[in-house]
C-alpha cells in the first residue's frame, strides 16, 4: 500500500535526532586539505548544547584541516550491528564550521572534563600532549534519514526542518 501525500508530511521529532547521537561514542569526520583532496577518519567527542567537541592529535591528518577551518561534515551512523535494512541505516549528517578552543580557556578546561568523564582517563594523558588540539565542531545544516523515503533537512539546531525529498524513487 502506498503512502498518502500527508503520511509522508509526518516529521519525526527532534529527540529522535539526539537519541542517535546519544547513541554514539564517536563521529565520522570528513575533511579536506588546502589541495582539495578528501580525508575521512573519525575521532571521540563531546556534546556541550549544539556543539560538538573533539580532542585531535596534528599526527592526524584530519587535524590540520580542521585547525585550518577547511570544510567539514560529520556523520554519526546507526550500528550496522543493529540496523535492520543495511540500505536504510539511521544517520545523521552535517555539514559544520570548525574552531580551535585555546587551551587556557573555560571551555577547554569544562570540555576536557566531559570528556574524560565519557570516555576515561586517557583523556588526561592526552590533554597534556603539545600535540593535541581542542576542536569545536559548530553545526551549519545536514540531514537526518530514518529510513526509505524518511529524509529530512535539519538546522543548525539540529531541529528537523522540512522533508527532504516528497518525489518517490523512479523505477527504471
Amino acid at each position: 500500500m502506498n503512502q498518502t501525500h500527508t503520511e509522508k508530511k509526518i516529521k519525526p521529532v527532534a529527540p529522535k535526532v539526539q537519541e542517535l547521537i546519544n547513541s554514539s561514542k564517536s563521529i565520522i569526520l570528513a575533511t579536506v586539505d588546502a589541495e582539495g583532496n578528501p580525508n575521512s577518519s573519525y575521532a571521540p567527542f563531546v556534546q556541550v548544547e549544539q556543539t560538538f567537541y573533539i580532542l585531535v592529535s596534528f599526527m592526524a591528518k584530519h587535524t590540520k584541516n580542521l585547525a585550518d577551518g577547511r570544510k567539514t561534515s560529520i556523520m554519526f551512523i546507526e550500528d550496522e550491528s543493529a540496523t535492520k535494512q543495511i540500505y536504510a541505516r539511521e544517520r545523521l549528517t552535517i555539514e559544520a564550521t570548525t574552531s580551535q578552543i585555546d587551551r587556557d580557556s573555560e571551555v577547554w578546561n569544562t570540555v576536557v572534563a566531559k570528556l574524560k568523564e565519557n570516555h576515561g582517563k586517557v583523556v588526561d594523558v592526552i590533554s597534556e600532549m603539545g600535540d593535541f588540539i581542542l576542536i569545536a565542531l559548530q553545526p551549519v545544516k545536514g540531514s537526518y534519514v530514518n529510513g526509505f523515503g524518511s529524509a529530512y533537512f535539519v538546522d543548525a539546531n539540529l531541529e528537523i526542518v522540512e522533508h527532504r525529498n516528497d518525489v518517490n524513487h523512479q523505477s527504471k
